[in-house]
């Protein structure tokens, strides 16, 4: 079976693959997140994805004729991308920005397997609408500690559903990784994998 690389250290698309059926090999890498001068949003995620598969296509570990799948999430609100957040009071800066309106959450998704010839990315956007916070619910939320390594300073899956009044697109693009998407990536490169349908 064709091994399938998880170039991520987030436990987050390494459970939602897993709850699945996928068996993956993580890999993580650790490459220069920064915005590329004028770069869209959209422009964004697809090279910081691609980025993260081929980090991981080149290290030595790697073996022939691997699928290596990258991914990147970045929150849009106001024409600002919302990364991670510097700290707390980053956080918060964000979690107000977030309060009472809509914004976008956008994931890249690429996947990559030279010894196929195949290299393709995706990209996924869906809109979320948070209640308004107060400012005692946003001292509470990053005194957590849940919004400090999370894109747009929440987690949907987490205690940030509190927050989150209504989600139109894809649920798993805002966790991290659309699936379903993500799913037809993976058949048109020909993956093979036991208990999926169309394989």
């Amino acid at each position: 079976m064709t091994a399938l690389v998880l170039a991520s250290g987030s436990p987050r698309r390494r459970e939602l693959l897993e709850a699945l059926g996928f068996e993956l090999v993580v890999r993580p890498v650790d490459v220069d997140e920064s915005v590329d001068g004028d770069e869209t949003p959209s422009a964004y995620v697809r090279r910081l994805a691609r980025t993260k598969a081929a980090a991981a296509a080149a290290l030595d570990v790697a073996q022939p004729g691997e699928l290596v799948l990258g991914a990147d999430t970045i929150v849009v609100a106001d024409g600002e991308m919302l990364g991670k957040p510097s700290g707390p009071d980053d956080a918060r800066r964000m979690l107000r920005l977030l309060s009472g309106r809509e914004h976008e959450v956008r994931t890249g998704v690429a996947l990559r397997g030279l010894d196929r010839g195949f290299e393709e990315v995706v990209e996924e956007t869906t809109r979320v609408r948070f209640a308004p916070l107060a400012e005692e619910e946003i001292d509470w939320y990053v005194g957590t500690g849940e919004p400090l390594d999370k894109a747009g300073a929440y987690a949907v899956q987490g205690r940030g559903a509190l927050f989150v009044e209504a989600v139109y697109g894809s649920y798993s693009c805002v966790v991290g990784l659309p699936i379903a998407a993500t799913y037809q990536l993976l058949r048109r490169a020909g993956y093979r994998a036991p208990n999926l349908p169309g394989f």
